[in-house]
């Protein structure tokens, strides 16, 4: 958690942005910098979500769907990053492979192929749109699918580490407790 606030933005950083300064003000409520149990796994979602629906400006959608769902902004913009000009075409093959299977358009694919080859007409121009719209399906349902899988991954690791904290100042006050009780 501490090397995610070192390096998200600061409440003035993202208010002094030009293309958020129409509502910038929204931006600066303490409530939405805050990493609280609710607002964490909420900004985990909505940037999952934003990272696999549009291709461009999701960091800014996913800002802008923190605002209502009062998620936490840093994590949300932070989460977008998840699909960047690095990891795209693995993202593209994989929303292919999702978009295939649940369309099942592998089944139909050869003999479509096949009639379209004999006619002659087409042919490259509609398996281009086949596997498109497959692929364009398949991030469609990755835009459901990730966020829910990361609010749950989120709301656990949140737990795991509020846990780990709680356990470790159980155990240095017992061991104060200790040294008063030793002492006397």
């Amino acid at each position: 958690m501490d090397l995610i606030r070192r390096h998200t933005p600061t409440r003035e950083e993202m208010a002094a942005n030009k293309y958020l300064a129409p509502i910038a003000h929204r931006f600066l409520s303490p409530e939405l910098w805050r990493f609280t149990r609710r607002s964490v796994p909420r900004g985990v979602a909505l940037g999952l979500f934003a990272a696999f629906i549009i291709p461009v400006g999701q960091i800014f959608l996913a800002a802008f769907l923190a605002l209502p769902a009062r998620a936490n902004v840093p994590l949300s913009a932070l989460a977008t990053f998840i699909t960047n000009p690095f990891t795209l075409p693995f993202w593209l093959v994989v929303a292919n492979k999702v978009g295939n299977f649940t369309l099942r358009l592998d089944a139909a694919g050869p003999q479509l192929a096949q009639a379209t080859a004999e006619s002659g007409l087409w042919s490259s121009a509609l398996a281009f749109v086949e596997m498109a719209g497959a692929t364009a399906f398949g991030f469609a349902v990755l835009a459901v699918v990730a966020p829910s899988i990361g609010y749950l991954v989120a709301s656990w690791v949140w737990r795991v580490v509020v846990a780990r904290k709680r356990a470790k100042r159980l155990k240095i006050m017992e061991a104060r407790l200790d040294q008063r009780l030793g002492a006397q």
